[in-house]
Formats: C-alpha cells, structure tokens, sequence
C-alpha cells in the first residue's frame, strides 16, 4: 500500500524576495525483503524489526519512492517565460 505525498507550491521568502518551492508529488513503499510484507507506515516498519518474534532486521527494510517531475508548463505558469 503505497503512501502517497501530493505535491504542492509553497513560497519561501530568500534574501527578501518571495520564491515558488516547487514539492512534488512522491509514492513511497516500504517493503520487507525477507517476507515480502508491505508496510503502511515507517512506524509499522520499525514495530517490526523491533519485534523479537520476527526475524526482520533493518536491512530487509526497503523503501522505494517513486517521485513525479514537474510539468514545464507549470514551471513557466509560476515562474514567466523560461
């Protein structure tokens, strides 16, 4: 079950002028490589690998994120002719 991080565009103020923070959307996927087992959370994760019941250890936890490029037309809507 993927965990999903809808992009968005945030202002930040450097050296006194306003700027667009572009943050893109990302997918991540927490994954043991030793069950097979995808995890909700990074909490659920760790749940896991401090259990003495399992086996799983911190190294068959695997995080893949998967991350969305911004769109030039978005880009030059916010930021004027590139």
């Amino acid at each position: 079950m993927p965990i999903n991080d809808d992009g968005v565009v945030k202002y930040v103020t450097i050296n006194g002028e306003k700027v667009p923070q572009i943050v893109v959307p990302a997918e991540v996927t927490i994954t043991n490589t030793l069950t097979g087992k995808e995890y909700g959370s990074d909490q659920e994760a760790e749940d896991d690998v401090s259990d003495p019941a399992t086996a799983t250890a911190v190294q068959h936890i695997r995080r893949d994120v998967k991350v969305q490029v911004a769109i030039h037309k978005v880009m030059s809507a916010i930021a004027g002719k590139v």
